[in-house]
């Protein structure tokens, strides 16, 4: 839906880039870009986080917590982690 517009179209990009993330998270390794994103890169973070990410990333917190409690939880819960990571601040992190 918001690659519908031209001004939604990078938050649908990153909306697309945490669906493979999340369909796919084991092998998979989230990085910061090296390149000078400025402050375009910061401005689209900040509104991400205000329109749901800090939501998101406290959820995928919460489940990670909930399974470190069995052994066969860990590492489902260190892939949940990686996701709180990324599903708070997505622009300017490429997926590996």
């Amino acid at each position: 839906m918001l690659c519908l517009t031209v001004v939604g179209i990078p938050w649908g990009l990153q909306c697309f880039k945490l669906a493979g993330l999340v369909l796919f998270p084991f092998g998979r390794q989230v990085v910061s870009n090296q390149g000078n994103t400025g402050c375009l890169s910061l401005l689209c973070n900040i509104i991400w986080l205000l329109c749901g990410g800090l939501y998101t990333a406290l959820v995928h917190v919460v489940f990670g917590l909930l399974l470190t409690i069995t052994i066969i939880g860990i590492p489902f819960a260190r892939q949940h982690f990686k996701l709180a990571e990324i599903s708070m601040m997505p622009f300017g992190k490429t997926i590996l």
